[in-house]
């Protein structure tokens, strides 16, 4: 259940570290030090002092640190119970419902990174999808250590502030949400598209497609919320679908029998799950377009 900074400034400190000592994975020492700060006049100036804490910490902590994090997709460490943020967390992306080739894939770079580091992969989950986790593995192996501890404290920060964001209320907000909308024009009349169902698909190389969102379009051709809003929107590949033949037959216009456009795919890549992507359909019964908006 969230809760208040200004309850957490008044707080003692015991129970401010019970609240915050699992915002980095099983290191209640990070809000037990953080503490000391208090008060605190912001969100941010919270998390800061907590980063802050693991930048001075020395590299055999922040090693212990890395090492608190599980593997993704580790059938073995999920039998045996995963933290509540971190099963959310995988569960997520889709780990706990993997395909077998993704499975296969995921043991295979997970086995190659720990021979090669000693540590786990860490990723922030949450802004990512299945196949974008893969492809930022082989992307990481070559590094060397040092820099590949650099590059999993970064993460570890970016999943420690999507759980303070979660847990904590307060004035201001960190910067961890992006968003993902459309709107659909009638070029042929010139006017927003009301009642247009949208589909949004996550696609996948190794598994099934995922739909993340459906919506009808309202009286502005846009969805009452957002496709994807209030949290990152997730590296990867994805489809909107929109039936637009039902929508011009439902108004009369003339079309071909069967309709030369009846649902049209708008296939997209996401690559900054803090940014807001805007994909827009522009259709008549004959063509459409989209571009890149925000």
């Amino acid at each position: 259940m969230p809760m208040k900074l200004s309850d957490l400034n008044l707080a003692g400190k015991d129970e401010f570290v019970k609240a915050l000592g699992n915002i980095f994975e099983y290191s209640p020492w990070i809000a037990e030090q953080a503490a000391a700060a208090r008060p605190f006049v912001s969100l941010k100036t919270l998390f800061d002092a907590m980063q802050a804490v693991v930048d001075r910490a020395p590299a055999d902590i922040r090693l212990a640190l890395i090492k608190a994090h599980p593997d993704l997709a580790n059938k073995t460490q999920r039998a045996s119970g995963l933290t509540a943020e971190s099963n959310a967390e995988q569960n997520s992306v889709g780990l706990d419902r993997l395909s077998d080739a993704e499975f296969e894939a995921f043991e295979r770079v997970n086995n190659a990174y720990r021979a090669k580091f000693g540590f786990p992969y860490i990723v922030c989950a949450r802004r990512q999808t299945r196949d974008s986790i893969l492809r930022d593995f082989e992307h990481r192996l070559p590094h060397d250590t040092k820099t590949e501890t650099q590059v999993s404290i970064a993460e570890i920060y970016r999943i420690a502030a999507l759980r303070l964001d979660q847990l904590v209320t307060a004035d201001d907000k960190l910067a961890v949400h992006g968003r993902l909308s459309t709107h659909v024009l009638d070029t042929h009349s010139g006017k927003p598209a009301a009642g247009i169902s949208v589909v949004l698909t996550e696609l996948s190389d190794l598994g099934e497609a995922r739909v993340v969102a459906r919506a009808i379009t309202n009286s502005d051709g846009r969805t009452d919320q957002p496709l994807i809003g209030g949290r990152p929107v997730p590296i990867g590949r994805y489809e909107l679908m929109f039936r637009v033949g039902d929508y011009f037959a439902g108004r009369n216009v003339p079309m071909s029998d069967p309709p030369f456009l009846d649902q049209i795919p708008l296939r997209f890549s996401v690559s900054d799950p803090e940014g807001h992507l805007h994909v827009p359909l522009l259709v008549t019964p004959w063509s459409y377009a989209t571009y890149r908006g925000s």
